[in-house]
């Protein structure tokens, strides 16, 4: 089975990235920003697509280093796993040498698709219902994903804590995480906890890479996660004690809406890249730029 393919940092890639999105996709290719390291897209987004879009996409892909974010698997559906579905992943994956793979750890479909994220509830049954269905789909894509904790605004029939659900699930799966410091952030206005001790909680060997966005404030006692704004500060604090925690990761800015010019999107992904140079250890950061990243 596939794993991480950083030699420095047991990563698959390094540094900054940024989701790339069709309103700056052109431009992107056009004159590529150095601030940004690698790529993440929805493949879903670009499965079967051809023409200029696909010529584009490939361009990209060929020349820098790309993850996968899925929106479609979900894993804690009660309906059976699209297996079809699973197979032109792993085919895309193959196709554009992605570098990992990485999901929700929600559900989205039922009987038809919900067009939403929905919370898998926090129990021990749900748990032994998404490690099956998690080793099933490794076992099709031939390598691990990673899953990521989700911002969720109710957590129905709950037995286990958040904390508890998420390190069953990716211990029983062997599975990794995408670290969002953003939903931890959300989840923690939203449900009255204290989100330095949830981050200290989590299991920071298995963090494939990370995530943080902004999100809309609705009241003071809630948060909605709509990669619409720009990162807050407690939000950076966040990630600046992730890294002190669990050593530098690849950390990608997502923004989904009221998208800016890139070269605004990119002042975010420096910051992101001067916190892992704060963070990382010097031997680390002289090495950096000897490796070469296949």
């Amino acid at each position: 089975m596939g794993g991480r393919t950083d030699p420095l940092h047991g990563h698959p890639v390094h540094g900054a990235g940024l989701g790339l999105r069709r309103a700056f996709a052109a431009a992107a290719a056009e004159q590529p920003p150095a601030e940004v390291d690698f790529w993440e897209i929805a493949p879903e987004n670009w499965i079967g697509v051809g023409g200029r879009w696909g010529r584009l996409l490939r361009g990209l892909t060929e020349r820098f280093p790309f993850v996968c974010h899925g929106l479609s698997l979900s894993i804690g559906s009660p309906a059976p796993l699209d297996l079809d579905f699973v197979r032109k992943i792993k085919d895309f994956l193959d196709e554009h040498r992605i570098r990992a793979y990485t999901e929700h750890l929600s559900f989205c479909s039922d009987d038809g698709h919900l067009y939403d994220l929905m919370p898998i509830p926090f129990t021990d049954e749900a748990v032994a219902h998404v490690v099956r269905r998690i080793r099933h789909v490794q076992d099709i894509l031939e390598r691990r994903i990673a899953l990521e904790n989700v911002s969720y605004y109710a957590a129905p029939g709950q037995r286990l804590s958040e904390l508890e659900f998420i390190d069953a699930v990716l211990r029983e799966a062997d599975c990794d995480l995408l670290l969002d410091v953003n939903n931890i952030h959300v989840n923690s206005i939203n449900h009255g906890y204290d989100a330095n001790a949830f981050l200290d909680g989590l299991p920071g060997e298995r963090v494939l890479y990370g995530h943080i966005a902004g999100h809309d404030e609705e009241a003071p006692d809630l948060r909605v996660d709509t990669h619409g704004a720009d990162v807050i500060e407690p939000v950076w604090g966040l990630l600046e004690r992730a890294y002190r925690r669990f050593g530098v990761f690849p950390t990608l800015l997502e923004r989904d809406f009221n998208i800016p010019p890139l070269e605004q999107l990119t002042q975010e992904v420096r910051r992101i890249s001067a916190l892992q140079a704060e963070h990382r250890p010097r031997n680390a950061n002289a090495r950096r730029g000897r490796l070469a990243y296949a």
